[in-house]
């Protein structure tokens, strides 16, 4: 009695996971039948064509079966075959990712990796994000693709100052690394494999170096910036832009030149995202370009407290916020940009200005709306890549419309539920006048309106004139906690060099 049993029982599982377990080891191809078709038909087909069939799938009214190459062939032209598929293996979306080795907590706060290990896999893949700063170090690993080649694919210098395209400076590598660096691409058994890992972190990055090798520059140069990223957005797939910039000239969006760019780059379907800047609720926080432009998407800062957790979410007291001097609520949306930790060009300034902000000895800790920005601009490079047909300004309406509220003014961007969406929402830049210097007709810049021709974007050929003014690299650092620093005077293109080390 005993024996029969024993025998019952491995009878009973081989009936559960026997046939199913060999189909797996055995078949080499799934086939699909017409419809109609049944599954005693195939099977004659599959055997006329001398295969074997390993098991039915009526779930898609298929087949199972092992098939010679020269059996592949014959079915193929079988008419009750609708599809041959190769049993191809499958592996888990969370292999590369894996959200509980994250050092940082920015991307669980806007629940990018849900989107990274989701079916469709939305990893920014393809999408070309020009960075337009201070250079970016492309020999990172953290930029380089699984072939071991750098998505650093284009380095362009627009600042005639600049000796060299490599950025010295610091700041445009930290945001790059924000947008789209990988540190999963360091070598198996590395400890720092995996922990940092940006919003968007497949995408190419164009590094549009508009400083000198000081990190100084000037808005002529971040103009010349924006009008390559315009020339090349076919060579480079360019969807998106990151201004993590802003002048230190205040001037209606209707009449300044840098917000012209950005609008010309905004027309021609890129969207652009720019840093709302440092300086709280002070008077005029909102209103230099290119954050107080109407069509752009500005980006104030969140505090994430550096927890995965999203209920202890603020907006920082120090990112702008306010009215524009054309009646533009700004920013439009935030994003973590306290404490935040990315790539470290090594031997830069930023390193060597807060030593006690590196961290691991290869990333750099640092805070801002500089560094808001790029998480909402590696989020647009997620929802290129996975609705390739969204304009800018559904880009711009749907983040909105899917943002979370936080404590404070301004709502933070969910990348799952932006991404997530059955149809794209619309409007947010409906009405809108542009600037003066745009042609409606075309979204180019009016040469004959405007105070420069068509720039060159490597060597612009005359010397700075009087009235551009210097660009302001905002940022506010950590490292130290003094209530007397002025976080509203950071200027990365200050001789003075005032910023508040903000832990």
């Amino acid at each position: 009695m005993q024996r029969t049993l024993i025998v019952a029982v491995i009878a009973l599982f081989g009936v559960l996971a026997g046939p199913a377990q060999a189909a797996q080891q055995a078949a080499t191809h799934i086939v699909q039948l017409r419809s109609g078709v049944s599954l005693a038909e195939g099977r004659a087909a599959v055997l006329a064509a001398h295969g074997d069939v390993a098991d039915t799938l009526p779930i898609i009214n298929g087949l199972a079966v092992r098939l010679p190459s020269d059996a592949r062939a014959r079915l193929a032209h079988d008419t009750r075959i609708a599809s041959i598929s190769a049993n191809a293996s499958i592996k888990s979306q969370t292999d590369r990712f894996d959200p509980t080795q994250l050092a940082t907590a920015y991307p669980a706060s806007v629940l990018a990796p849900p989107v990274w290990n989701s079916p469709t896999g939305a990893t920014g893949a393809g999408v070309g994000v020009a960075v337009i700063d201070t250079g970016v170090d492309g020999g990172l690993v953290d930029f380089n693709d699984a072939q071991g080649a750098s998505r650093v694919v284009a380095s362009v210098v627009t600042d005639p100052n600049a000796t060299t395209p490599n950025d010295n400076f610091g700041h445009g590598t930290h945001v790059a690394g924000i947008i789209a660096g990988d540190s999963t691409r360091r070598p198996a058994g590395d400890p720092l494999a995996g922990r940092y890992v940006g919003i968007a972190p497949d995408a190419n990055l164009i590094a549009i170096k508009a400083s000198d090798d000081n990190g100084d520059g000037t808005i002529l140069d971040a103009i010349y910036g924006l009008q390559f990223a315009v020339d090349h957005k076919a060579d480079y797939n360019i969807r998106v832009v990151n201004l993590s910039v802003s002048s230190t000239v205040a001037e209606s969006y209707l009449t300044d030149p840098l917000d012209a760019a950005a609008e010309a780059a905004y027309f021609h379907g890129i969207v652009v995202v720019a840093a709302a800047g440092n300086l709280g609720t002070a008077a005029g926080s909102v209103s230099h370009s290119p954050g107080n432009d109407p069509y752009v998407i500005s980006v104030g800062a969140v505090d994430d407290q550096g927890t995965t957790a999203r209920g202890d979410d603020a907006y920082a007291a120090w990112s702008s916020v306010g009215t524009t001097q054309d009646g533009f609520a700004k920013p439009d949306l935030a994003a973590p940009g306290a404490h935040i930790v990315s790539t470290l060009a090594p031997g830069s300034a930023f390193g060597q200005l807060c030593p006690q902000c590196i961290v691991d000895g290869s990333y750099l800790q640092v805070g801002g709306t500089s560094m808001a920005a790029p998480v909402v601009a590696g989020v647009a490079a997620l929802i290129a890549q996975a609705h390739p047909d969204w304009t800018p300004d559904q880009v711009k309406s749907t983040l909105m419309a899917t943002a979370r509220d936080v404590p404070g003014a301004i709502d933070e961007v969910n990348a799952s539920a932006a991404i997530s969406v059955a149809e794209p929402a619309s409007g947010a830049n409906a009405g809108l006048v542009p600037n003066q210097l745009i042609d409606p007709a075309t979204g180019n810049i009016d040469e004959t309106r405007s105070s420069w021709g068509r720039s060159s974007w490597g060597t612009p050929s005359t010397p700075l004139q009087a009235g551009w003014a210097s660009s302001n690299w905002g940022c506010v650092c950590p490292g130290w906690n003094d209530p007397d620093d002025d976080d509203t005077r950071s200027s990365w293109g200050s001789a003075t060099w005032l910023v508040k080390w903000n832990s």
